[in-house]
């Protein structure tokens, strides 16, 4: 049973044409060519729009009533029949935006539903067929089974009927005048949803409710109805129906498709989209990914594999791909590192300006950057590339662009380029072997038919075969901790509705304790455990030295200092170091070296490590375990492996005019396009020199992080 309106609902009763299916359009294109190839003549738009709703019969006589008695529209609407029966059977049933997740919520809900609609059975069940919505339905009542067709109530009443409910316990769901007249006189609750013509006002008014915007508009509401689902569990599967949305993943790296794609599969738990296109350079990832149609990502904590599809990926040169894609998606998540986001920033303006002429909607751009005031920095970007290129359009094309800030609490690897050529050399020489095996097995079992027959068995034996061969291709592409939640800032109805997704009233708080707690946290754990030769998380995790200095920077230094500036916090930190902690202890699969990648920017003032310092010192909270962290960073940089990465090329340079960290620390040049911003060699003086005294040390050997000193926590490093 449903609540809707007020009312406790039993069951749902649909029209057909024009409510759920998009062919009312395609109907009076038939009969035009039909008119014309029998009569000679068009037919008038007055005719087929008056028709709208009407029995066979009562269709006949208008049209009669509007062309002349001879008018032989029995044998136009047989010829109409044809002409729309193999428009369907080539193209599909255009199917109404938003019936399907409609048709999915009603089901969940455990209503009853019946088709009440004046074509005929053969029509019908065949679009309902072609459409794949049949299985839906209890049943189907025709127009060519009743005495009288709408606007008489018989068709309404033999469905509720047929169902076992009451007439004024079902929803009917109409398009048309006659329709919305038939299901008032029956008794039901009308639901009027717009298609071609509007009804007349009086008869609009017979509805409960009316939907302007057609099904979506329904939709909507039966989304306020009901709560939204729990956050998926990692083995739930996605939903099996696919909904008319498109999801863009900008940046398919390790968050866009080891995160973001899963989110968007799971979308509202009743549909997902029906096409994620992902955005990448990498020539090898997106020709695997397009061959097969979908890729894998797995859980290693759990032993789960989770294969994601439906997905699509588009070359990062490919502007007028990019460009469709931000057309048509109704989200696009943003999964790039900030350089990445402002070279690609013209690319996207240019993208949004298309999608602004175009008529399109307001879309959410969903950033996925690890970083406090993410949102502001990429409106920022955005800002400053659509005033270079259309200024006198950026108000508008930014009023309708929603990027929320977002907090994202899962590790994610991607599979290094050897690691995933060795596998799909594996899985191709299965699939071949297979493959072979797959052609002699159908060509036994087809042994003893007659030829002709034998024949169709070896094929339907060998795609058999071919599709469990390709089953087994499937590549693993990321490794992935289970914590799925993503945070993200209220505003956007389409956020509301993803179940990976939780909005909250001040993401400030949840972002601040994730980038101090966390990222802060991660970051220093992985310049540790590289130093003392550990290749991951995990492994470094299991190194006493690695686990104290962790639970130093925890428990002493940055709960307390985030209590303290923040006392709300109190209410998500259990949670939040509890799984951080469980998460860095398995994280076998997540290299030091991905986490602990761009020191420099780690490294500013007023980011995750000495922003916190400073957070802490206003608070009287000592910091040494987090100055450890900033001298591992530093040390971290000028290992030899690191000498090809940019960022510590630019630390490299800087240490080498005099060997001192605190060249490094106090540095003021340009980073990304900005001042970066370093410590003030006057004012954090003591910091530098406790900084200072603990690289020394590392750099003499000794990796252990001394005993504290007593001292007065100074404000200072921030």
């Amino acid at each position: 049973m449903l609540e809707f309106a007020n009312r406790k609902i039993e069951a749902v009763i649909f029209d057909m044409d024009g409510t759920m299916f998009d062919t009312e359009r395609l109907r009076f294109d038939t009969i035009r060519r039909a008119s014309n190839e029998i009569a000679g003549r068009p037919i008038g738009d007055h005719t087929l729009i008056g028709s709208l709703g009407l029995s066979a019969a009562r269709a006949e006589a208008l049209a009669r009533d509007h062309n002349g008695a001879d008018y032989p529209y029995a044998a136009i609407r047989k010829r109409a029949d044809e002409l729309e029966l193999a428009h369907v059977r080539a193209h599909g049933v255009p199917v109404k935006p938003g019936l399907l997740a409609v048709l999915e919520r009603l089901r969940r809900a455990g209503l009853s539903l019946a088709v009440a609609t004046s074509s005929r059975r053969a029509i019908a069940e065949e679009y309902l067929i072609n459409a794949n919505v049949l299985k839906y339905f209890d049943i189907t009542v025709c127009g060519d089974e009743v005495a009288h067709g709408k606007p008489h109530p018989d068709i309404f009443q033999r469905a509720a009927a047929s169902l076992g409910c009451a007439p004024e316990d079902c929803l009917m769901i109409e398009d048309s005048e006659n329709g919305l007249l038939s299901a008032s006189r029956a008794g039901g609750l009308p639901i009027h949803v717009h298609d071609i013509k509007a009804p007349p006002r009086a008869v609009r008014a017979l509805a409960l409710r009316s939907y302007p915007d057609g099904m979506t508009g329904f939709l909507d509401e039966l989304r306020r109805s009901g709560a939204p689902l729990p956050t998926p569990r990692l083995t739930e599967p996605f939903p099996a129906t696919l909904n008319d949305a498109v999801a863009g993943i900008h940046g398919f790296g390790a968050m866009g498709g080891g995160l973001l794609a899963q989110v968007f599969s799971h979308w509202d738990g009743y549909t997902r989209p029906r096409e994620i296109i992902g955005v990448t350079g990498d020539a090898g990832l997106r020709d695997l990914v397009n061959a097969l149609g979908r890729y894998t990502v797995r859980y290693g904590v759990q032993a789960f594999d989770q294969t994601i599809s439906n997905v699509r990926l588009i070359d990062t040169a490919d502007e007028a791909g990019i460009t469709d894609m931000y057309a048509r998606a109704a989200i696009v998540g943003l999964a790039m590192p900030e350089p990445a986001i402002r070279q690609q920033a013209p690319v996207i303006a240019r993208a949004l300006l298309a999608r602004h002429a175009a008529g399109g909607g307001d879309l959410v751009i969903l950033p996925v950057l690890n970083k406090v005031g993410g949102s502001d920095f990429v409106r920022g970007c955005l800002t400053d590339a659509l005033n270079d290129i259309a200024p006198d359009q950026a108000d508008a094309v930014l009023a309708r662009t929603h990027i929320p800030e977002t907090v994202v609490n899962r590790i994610v690897s991607r599979l290094g380029r050897e690691a995933l050529l060795r596998q799909a050399r594996i899985k191709l020489e299965m699939f071949d072997k297979a493959a072979r095996a797959a052609a002699t097995d159908s060509a036994e079992v087809a042994g003893g038919l007659p030829t002709s027959l034998a024949r169709s068995v070896q094929r339907m034996g060998r795609a058999a075969d071919m599709a469990r061969a390709l089953e087994r291709l499937n590549l693993v592409l990321y490794h992935a901790e289970p914590d799925m939640q993503i945070h993200a800032g209220r505003g956007a109805p389409i956020l509301e509705r993803l179940r990976q997704i939780t909005c909250v009233d001040d993401i400030h708080v949840v972002q601040m304790v994730k980038n101090r707690l966390w990222n802060g946290t991660h970051a220093i754990l992985a310049w540790y455990a590289h130093l003392l030769g550990h290749a991951t998380i995990g492994q470094g995790m299991s190194d006493h030295r690695v686990a104290a200095l962790v639970e130093q920077l925890l428990k002493a230094e940055i709960r307390p200092a985030l209590l303290a500036e923040y006392p709300q916090a109190a209410q998500v930190l259990p949670a939040f170091t509890q799984t951080f902690v469980a998460r860095c202890r398995r994280s076998f699969k997540d290299p030091c070296l991905r986490v602990g990648r761009d020191p420099l920017r780690k490294l500013n003032r007023h980011e995750r490590v000495l922003g916190t310092i400073a957070m802490a010192h206003r608070h009287g909270i000592a910091t040494d375990a987090l100055e450890f962290g900033v001298a591992l960073g530093v040390m971290f940089a000028l290992h030899p492996d690191q000498a090809e990465a940019r960022e510590s090329q630019a630390i490299r340079q800087v240490f080498a005019r005099r060997g001192l960290i605190e060249d490094v620390l106090c540095w003021q040049g340009p980073w990304n396009g900005q001042p970066w911003a370093g410590l003030d060699p006057v004012e954090d003086a003591p910091l530098l020199s406790r900084i200072a005294g603990h690289f020394a040390r590392l750099r003499a050997g000794q990796t252990a992080l001394p005993d504290p000193a007593p001292r007065p926590a100074e404000a200072a490093g921030g």
